[in-house]
């Protein structure tokens, strides 16, 4: 049989399916052998009456992917009985770069993944509300002066991680974000420079076809990118470009992991604006429909639904594999490495929990920084009114971006900066983020009214690290019997500062553009640190290259190794890092061919 593309399924699109090795397994297409994913079956899920629906019906999410294969049960496991190169935990933008990059230099990888493995063609949906699961949902305690709003905003539940409904914003750091202290005397500096991550921007951007400016005119790279910029433009973008314009700020048309032509067999963006809610065309960028099923067809296992409970480590203190739950079975996979890539509250969540003789505070946690340092960045959405209609649902959400006010000016009385963004936003988003703001009665209803003439500008603003900002461990345990994340947030003068120059300059853009600046609803939006990387072992928890400084065998790839969090998006520097992080661990080991690796410290 010969190799035979499928639409999504359980894998996402595109994909392949060997026949060859359906043969090998009870689990078979029809003689049409170009039948979608959707229709592949294990025997067992057969005998299952009303498992299967009809064709159209949504699948049923299975647990276990790899090549040719995917159960709806853990009894058919690839490396289930095996000792495998490397064990991932967390399948979104780092663990689906790293997952592809191992798996096709030769090694045995497992990938385990909390949430579902979704299928864009039937779980994504053109819903505001329904498309909340993709976030991770589970309860967590908040506190602090600024307790943060945890869920769809910071977090992603299922394969894609927060890929699968992020905006697709796709930016650099810039030089001085890995040296603020150096540079401007707050933050930490990170033992990396830009030119360290350089190469791996290069090669993530032409990796999954970003689009954007030809000219960029922040920052040390001035493009252009490998795809043209997205056109059209929505009205929202055109009254922010206006805005700016009339001010003398310069703009551009936001870069973007979202498709401005074909490429992969993925269709190009036809503007239809639910991004936040997942992209059911597959137009927009996602481990989901990317990175994971490369990492699959290299010889990848991805078990999805399995939530990681416990590392374990021998008497050496190394780690030896993870412990994990489905179905409210425990299960175990050994592995020779483990990559954390579980996000900024999970991660340290889970090593604070793996206590023993020898790590009394917790897994990697000699220095006592496991979960300290958390930061958001300020998110603040500033609304103004308008004569004509702007209708904020209509079109990419992002797309117009100005980073004028990116870098410290002694003059506006802070250190460092922020992105502005023209963001769309959809109705129950709006509504519900007045409301938060204290917008409540007639004042709301008439707001709702007016809706379409509403225009509006995001802040993306750094906010300084401070070791009081937290993920400790609450004293309610979940259905695990793990401890809750206690998540510990309170703004600094510094940030305070900052957002108030930023809420002043977006208002200026929208009085500019012919607004009449109405509202401003408080926010934040994506998270880092708390696992801060460093080259002293007293003050961080891994080193330039990811790996924990106290145990060999770990390493802990995502934003949460993040010193400081810069004043744009951060997921192109996630995986720009993960890329990274994958070639100096097989630069340590020298993999060559597939042969298994051996434990070197």
């Amino acid at each position: 049989m010969t190799a035979t593309s499928i639409s999504c399924g359980d894998w996402g699109s595109p994909g392949v399916f060997d026949g060859a090795q359906a043969d090998s397994l009870d689990e078979t297409l029809e003689e049409d052998h170009s039948a979608p994913h959707s229709d592949v079956r294990d025997s067992a899920s057969d005998s299952a009456p009303g498992r299967n629906g009809p064709r159209g019906a949504p699948v049923r999410h299975h647990c276990d992917h790899y090549a040719g294969h995917r159960f709806a049960h853990l009894e058919r496991r690839k490396y289930g009985g095996e000792v495998v190169d490397a064990c991932i935990v967390g399948a979104g933008a780092a663990g689906g770069v790293l997952a592809h990059r191992l798996a096709k230099a030769g090694l045995s990888v497992v990938v385990i993944e909390a949430g579902p493995y979704w299928d864009p063609a039937t779980d994504f949906a053109s819903d505001e509300l329904s498309m909340q699961e993709l976030a991770w949902q589970d309860t967590r305690i908040v506190a602090g002066a600024n307790p943060l709003k945890l869920g769809h905003n910071n977090s992603g539940r299922g394969v894609g991680g927060g890929t699968t409904h992020f905006t697709g914003v796709f930016l650099r750091f810039h030089e001085s974000d890995f040296k603020t202290y150096s540079v401007d005397g707050v933050g930490v500096d990170w033992p990396l420079n830009y030119q360290d991550l350089e190469p791996y921007y290069g090669q993530i951007e032409k990796e999954i076809a970003v689009s954007g400016p030809r000219y960029f005119p922040w920052g040390p790279f001035r493009g252009p990118y490998p795809y043209p910029e997205r056109d059209r433009l929505s009205a929202n973008a055109w009254m922010f470009r206006k805005g700016c314009e009339a001010l003398g700020i310069r703009s551009v048309t936001t870069p973007l992991a979202i498709l401005s032509a074909p490429f992969d067999g993925r269709p190009p963006c036809i503007n239809r604006g639910f991004c936040n809610q997942g992209c059911m065309p597959n137009s927009k960028y996602s481990a989901l429909i990317h990175h994971i099923p490369k990492a699959i067809a290299e010889g990848a296992e991805v078990l999805s639904d399995c939530m990681v409970t416990q590392i374990e480590v021998d008497p050496r203190g190394s780690v030896t594999g993870v412990v994990f739950h489905h179905d409210g079975k425990e299960y175990r996979q050994k592995a020779r490495y483990v990559f954390l890539c579980n996000f900024v509250v999970e991660t340290p969540r889970l090593l604070l929990q793996c206590t023993s003789p020898l790590f009394p505070d917790g897994l990697a946690n000699s220095s006592g920084m496991v979960g300290k340092a958390i930061m958001p960045h300020s998110s603040h959405d500033m609304y103004a009114i308008f004569d004509e209609e702007i209708r904020l649902y209509k079109g990419t959400p992002v797309l117009a971006t100005t980073q004028e006010f990116y870098e410290t000016d002694p003059a506006r009385g802070f250190a460092r900066g922020y992105t502005l963004h023209a963001h769309g936003a959809r109705p129950v988003e709006f509504a519900s983020g007045l409301a938060e703001a204290g917008i409540w009665g007639k004042e709301l209803r008439d707001a709702l009214r007016d809706y379409n003439y509403f225009g509006r500008i995001t802040l993306v603003g750094e906010v300084l690290p401070d070791e009081r900002n937290s993920v400790t461990l609450a004293d309610e345990v979940d259905e695990y019997g793990l401890r809750r994340a206690k998540v510990t947030f309170s703004y600094g003068e510094n940030d305070k500062k900052l957002i108030a120059h930023a809420v002043e300059t977006a208002n200026r853009i929208l009085e500019a553009a012919g607004g009449k600046p109405r509202y401003v609803v408080p926010d934040t939006a994506h998270l880092m640190g708390g696992c801060r990387m460093g080259s002293d072992p007293r003050t961080s928890v891994v080193d330039a290259d990811c790996r924990a400084h106290d145990v060999p065998n770990l390493y802990i790839c995502s934003a949460a190794v993040f010193p400081t969090g810069g004043g744009g998006n951060p997921t192109e520097t996630v995986m720009a890092l993960a890329a990274r992080t994958a070639d100096r661990f097989l630069e340590r080991l020298q993999v060559r061919g597939r042969s298994s690796v051996e434990l070197r410290v």
